[in-house]
């Protein structure tokens, strides 16, 4: 209980704007980056000199943000801001997104996949026909990340150890509600269609990133490639994630903070040298620290059975694959 009490209302930040080291050479993508958390991350990132790819499916308000950062910036230490159109819920429109890139761009030092949906009307569904949520939280910035791997690899040649990382998104729900051991492939098969079911269907979400998190960084190690992968709360902020239940952030509105608050966590997740490499695949809790006490029955599925746990991270992660192959 005390884990999760700390995170309705965490301890000062230790890493923000004010104290961030020049990050000129870099480059980032931030998902979602026009709007809420990912746009505070964006500014940031591009003040302290930083070249940041704002990624999102609205070209206009794609446009609106760059404005909007580059008109707010009074240093002489800005980067390079660019916008890169994806729509995480058409997994083609990912694999455009990544050749985008890619023509672009040899590197990639940090991948934030920061954006999101939440609770839309039941029954939507990605461009595949996999269950909104989880199509546009996990399974496309898993393709996503795949896909720009080879620019991660790259950054890893020249940048400091530990440097290189993939931020993925969880949620306190994960604490809360995910159902004990995580969850079995046949939620997955067969998701909620109604409106209750959508809050369930949006913890899967949460918890299905850090099956992937948790895999990803596993491979990561296990093949040499030194990329670390961090998933992480950003908080209970006031942002659009909730726009489809307005009434719903009325009520949690005493326990909500600044979408920057939420910038600082995943800031801290992506750059922090106290992050070291073992601690790959690791949970970052706001507004900026690593979980003090996960859930053991969530290790667990985090575990594969030879290790003594349930294998049902990996489990997801090979469906992830099996569903984005003909994407590659």
């Amino acid at each position: 209980m005390g884990a999760t009490w700390s995170q309705f209302f965490p301890p000062t930040p230790t890493l923000t704007e004010a104290n961030l080291p020049s990050q000129k050479g870099r480059v980032f993508i931030v998902t979602g980056g026009y709007s809420g958390i990912g746009l505070e991350l964006a500014r940031i990132l591009y003040n302290a000199g930083g070249k940041v790819y704002i990624a999102g499916r609205s070209v206009s308000s794609g446009q609106d943000a760059l404005r909007t950062i580059k008109s707010s910036n009074d240093t002489a230490s800005a980067g390079e801001l660019e916008f890169l159109h994806i729509d995480l819920s058409d997994l083609q429109a990912v694999n455009a997104a990544a050749e985008e890139f890619r023509a672009k761009e040899s590197k990639l030092d940090v991948l934030f996949n920061n954006a999101a949906v939440s609770m839309p009307p039941p029954g939507n569904t990605t461009k595949q026909g996999h269950e909104l949520q989880l199509g546009t939280n996990a399974l496309g910035p898993y393709l996503f990340t795949q896909l720009l791997m080879p620019c991660l690899e790259k950054a890893v040649e020249t940048a400091p150890k530990g440097s290189v990382r993939v931020v993925w998104t969880g949620s306190l729900v994960i604490d809360q509600t995910a159902p004990k051991g995580g969850f079995e492939m046949s939620k997955i098969d067969k998701p909620a269609t109604n409106l209750p079911g959508q809050s369930d269907n949006y913890t899967l979400s949460k918890m299905a990133n850090w099956f992937i998190c948790s895999e990803l960084a596993r491979q990561s190690g296990a093949e040499g490639k030194g990329i670390m992968h961090i998933v992480q709360n950003p908080g209970n902020l006031y942002t659009n994630l909730l726009r489809h239940h307005s009434w719903l952030q009325w009520f949690v509105s005493p326990l909500l903070h600044k979408p920057i608050m939420g910038s600082y966590t995943e800031l801290w997740a992506g750059l922090s040298e106290e992050l070291t490499v073992e601690m790959n695949g690791c949970y970052v809790v706001p507004w900026g620290r690593v979980h003090p006490s996960p859930r053991r029955d969530l290790l667990e599925a985090l575990k594969s059975k030879e290790d003594g746990g349930t294998g049902r991270a990996a489990e997801f992660v090979e469906w992830c694959f099996e569903q984005t192959k003909e994407f590659r």
